[in-house]
């Protein structure tokens, strides 16, 4: 009965926050590698209360993994572990619903730190970085990742093809279903999100995806 699952493609980085962990957690711990092997996981282990997740792993486009775990699966800590310390890309996944966000830079005893805060319901993040990222939390992004979260899962498969630009024709062929589903989804979506059309909506999400997105970072 694992309680929480490590999602990250480097099997050595891996090896090394699952011994971390061990200790803390004194639980079975999964490892996974992409994020499609997660949400099997998630679905298989539903005892599951925290989630190590990697930004760059397959099937992970930047944040939007995070807000698809938080939309479907809102009871579980989402802990953000990743090379990428820009101030921008912490912001938002604090704002979308990240319990903690820690750089692979960090010692792993402060991982084990960070994990302890989360469990006993408390946001962690670095000290060099907290009152920077606190300083400037747009409540725009805030009140955006509340919507979002109000999205249903195939909601939020919907809107990841509207911002790719994809037409409700389109939309139905990739998803399998009518294309009278999707327009209805659509409707959802815009009401939800607060927006007046599909490509409002689409270019919030990408605004979400460009936060994200790494400039001269290497992920580990």
């Amino acid at each position: 009965m694992a309680r929480a699952i490590i999602a990250d493609d480097h099997p050595l980085f891996r090896a090394a926050l699952k011994q971390a962990l061990l200790e803390t957690l004194e639980a079975p711990i999964l490892e996974v590698a992409s994020f499609d092997q997660l949400l099997e996981a998630i679905e298989q282990q539903p005892q599951v209360e925290l989630v190590l997740l990697d930004l760059t792993m397959p099937g992970n486009r930047g944040l939007t993994g995070l807000t698809s775990l938080r939309s479907r699966y809102p009871d579980i800590l989402v802990v953000i572990v990743s090379a990428n310390e820009q101030l921008q890309t912490i912001r938002q996944a604090m704002a979308f619903g990240a319990s903690a966000y820690i750089p692979k830079s960090m010692p792993l005893v402060e991982l084990q730190q960070a994990v302890h805060t989360v469990l006993a319901g408390d946001i962690w993040l670095p000290e060099h970085l907290r009152d920077a990222v606190e300083a400037e939390a747009s409540e725009q992004h805030v009140d955006f990742a509340q919507r979002l979260e109000q999205l249903t899962p195939q909601q939020f498969r919907v809107l990841e093809c509207l911002a790719d630009g994809l037409l409700n024709k389109q939309i139905a062929f990739e998803l399998n279903v009518q294309e009278t589903t999707i327009k209805q989804h659509v409707s959802a979506i815009l009401r939800k999100l607060n927006v007046i059309n599909r490509t409002q909506a689409g270019i919030l999400f990408k605004q979400m995806l460009n936060a994200s997105e790494f400039s001269d970072v290497s992920d580990v």
